[in-house]
């Protein structure tokens, strides 16, 4: 997928012309690589579409996922957030103009419109659970059954209504549309799984340290029944020691909890595929590259972690 295609639809926009702040904000953001965009693409490839129709539905994607990305880090009180430098009332305002961008792009497609209408409601899915989702988040629900709870609402809609959308421009039917979205939900279950590994290990202390966030690793060590949970709770009060941190890690190691995400993670591997082996696709390649990739940060950090490296997850790369 163009990332200049891409720019350029959004930079184009005279609502973002007029406002260089939202024009800078994007252009530093399709700066970086940028894989979650060519998610609508790869749909519309695997359904037998041609890819540069996907081009508008990934850039309404870029722009949704930069108005997430803007709230997520007011909420997480991420030292990095753009709130920080520009201020939480203006940022909040560009994460709302984000959003009703995303959806301009859908009006401006040249397509019918009944097809305009299911983009738009698969968009309007995406942003409504998304934002009930970190309404959960913030409230630091306790316990696994709301660890769920609040990944499939907050961190798996927007990979659901990505291969949904580029699907249906690719010209799928509303069944394997359907049936893709179900995989892009798997799909960002997994992303997040491996967001909990990677923020886990982070130096310094990644938020979720502090704030109570449910990452799985860190929940997993203070309520499953393993020898350390009363030195690991004492732990958590003075985490941004970096001594203190490296003792918590290395329990994470130690008590299961790395090996305990990784068994979701290849669960969900595993499922995500037999789910792509039972679409009937004209290419099914690019989806099953995707999921490829994404086993290779797991790999990766068990590695460097000096966990055991399961079997299984290496057979399946």
């Amino acid at each position: 997928m163009s990332i200049v295609g891409i720019k350029a639809l959004v930079l184009g926009l005279p609502e973002v012309a007029a406002w260089p702040k939202m024009a800078t904000l994007f252009d530093h953001a399709a700066h970086r690589p940028r894989p979650d965009w060519d998610l609508p693409g790869l749909a519309c490839t695997a359904v037998g579409g041609d890819v540069s129709l996907a081009v508008p539905a990934a850039a309404a994607i870029a722009c949704m996922q930069v108005s997430i990305i803007l709230v997520d880090d007011m909420l997480d009180d991420d030292p990095r957030g753009e709130h920080l430098r520009s201020g939480s009332g203006p940022v909040a305002n560009l994460a709302l103009s984000y959003q009703a961008l995303a959806f301009r792009l859908v009006e401006r497609m040249e397509v019918s419109g009944g097809l305009r209408a299911a983009i738009s409601a698969s968009l309007a899915w995406l942003a409504l659970t998304t934002a009930l989702g970190q309404h959960w988040d913030a409230q630091n629900l306790k316990g696994e059954e709301n660890y769920w709870k609040v990944v499939r609402a907050k961190s798996t809609p927007f990979y659901g209504a990505a291969l949904h959308i580029g699907a249906l421009l690719g010209g799928a039917s509303p069944e394997v549309a359907d049936r893709l979205k179900d995989l892009g939900i798997i799909v960002g279950e997994i992303i997040q799984l491996h967001d909990d590994l990677l923020d886990a290990f982070q130096v310094p202390a990644n938020p979720d340290w502090r704030q109570g966030r449910n990452n799985l690793l860190i929940l997993y060590a203070c309520t499953a029944d393993q020898p350390s949970s009363d030195r690991f709770e004492e732990l958590l009060g003075r985490i941004d020691d970096p001594d203190i941190l490296q003792e918590a890690q290395q329990i994470l190691i130690k008590c299961g909890a790395v090996s305990y995400c990784a068994y979701h993670l290849i669960s969900r591997h595993r499922e995500a595929r037999d789910a792509l082996e039972s679409i009937r696709l004209a290419d099914p390649d690019p989806l099953a590259d995707l999921l490829a990739r994404q086993t290779q940060p797991l790999v990766n950090l068990l590695r460097a972690s000096g966990a055991d490296l399961p079997e299984k997850l290496v057979l399946e790369r």
